[in-house]
């Protein structure tokens, strides 16, 4: 029988971070993680760049470097053309590799509707994971790419959002964040998340809530992508976003006087959200400039870490 608790699990459950980490020895560790979805855009080949890189970045959260990829495919075979699949293996091959990673393999099975995924490995030192929980006091927190993908998508389908703002939204989701990550290597890194489904607010809790500290944002700083807010202004949502406000219920309180649909966007859910990285006061802007200089342009300090309050979120 395997031991009930092992010591070389690095990262395991107990913080909902990004990847599981597991220490190989003394210099290296494994990352591994898992994520599939549903489409989010007709074209299968972009799909399957969405789905890769929504995978693969949770990798990038924990400051390891992914390795191998393996398919993870839900596809009905009887209703739609083989060749479709084929443009999702495609579009998420292309990203395999611009992440300097191999796809290894994979697994499908039939489903009602496609889905696709990716498991991925990846390789980090054990003394330099970035987990989701190891925010101090004093540190700033930038966020490197902006919010607003769910509405829009759901927008979209009411044809309510324009072709340059879904092309900007497009962009964001298929890119990498290989980019922020380097940056970030070489910066002093405390705690580190994607912001992915359970929205901005979700993860940021998560964060707090697993260094048991307060985190207080500038609403104002935070980047949101083109015409989101003005869905949410006009009544669009998503099905996920009641449930995101419910997960941070009672940790959350805003400070600052903005309307009922302005607060929507915190709980707004990403697809390959950008990196949320606490960082120590005297080296952000340092930070923020490289990442500026290094094709990340969307990258701002959004807030503060604060020792604990009464909530672990502040919006203000």
């Amino acid at each position: 029988m395997p031991p009930a608790t092992d010591g070389n699990l690095l990262v395991g459950i107990e913080t909902s971070d990004d990847a599981g980490v597991y220490r190989l020895s003394a210099d290296s560790a494994l990352v591994v993680t898992a994520d599939f979805i549903t489409p989010p855009v007709d074209d299968p080949y972009l799909f399957g760049q969405v789905a890769a890189t929504n995978a693969i970045n949770d990798i990038y959260a924990m400051g390891a470097r992914p390795v191998t990829c393996y398919n993870l495919v839900g596809f009905p075979s009887g209703d739609l053309p083989l060749d479709m699949l084929s443009r999702i293996m495609a579009g998420a091959l292309s990203k395999i590799q611009e992440a300097g990673a191999v796809l290894a393999g994979g697994h499908s099975t039939e489903d009602d509707e496609p889905k696709f995924g990716l498991a991925v490995n990846g390789l980090v030192h054990p003394d330099k994971i970035w987990r989701n929980s190891g925010a101090q006091a004093g540190d700033r927190l930038i966020l490197t790419k902006p919010i607003g993908s769910g509405v829009l998508f759901n927008a979209n389908l009411k044809r309510m959002v324009s072709p340059a703002a879904m092309e900007a939204c497009l962009e964001q989701i298929t890119t990498l964040n290989k980019a922020a990550a380097e940056v970030l290597d070489r910066h002093t890194v405390h705690a580190c998340t994607d912001i992915t489904g359970f929205g901005f607010a979700g993860h940021s809790f998560e964060m707090a809530h697993g260094a048991a500290l307060t985190f207080a944002f500038d609403l104002e700083q935070i980047p949101v992508m083109d015409q989101a807010l003005e869905m949410y202004r006009r009544k669009v949502t998503t099905g996920v976003n009641g449930e995101n406000k419910s997960y941070v219920m009672g940790n959350i309180r805003f400070e600052v006087e903005v309307p009922a649909w302005h607060r929507e966007i915190v709980y707004d859910p990403q697809t390959a959200g950008g990196l949320l990285a606490a960082v120590p006061a005297g080296e952000a802007q340092a930070a923020l400039d490289d990442f500026k200089a290094h094709g990340v342009p969307h990258a701002a300090i959004v807030g503060e870490v604060l020792p604990m309050g009464d909530v672990h979120l502040i919006f203000r």
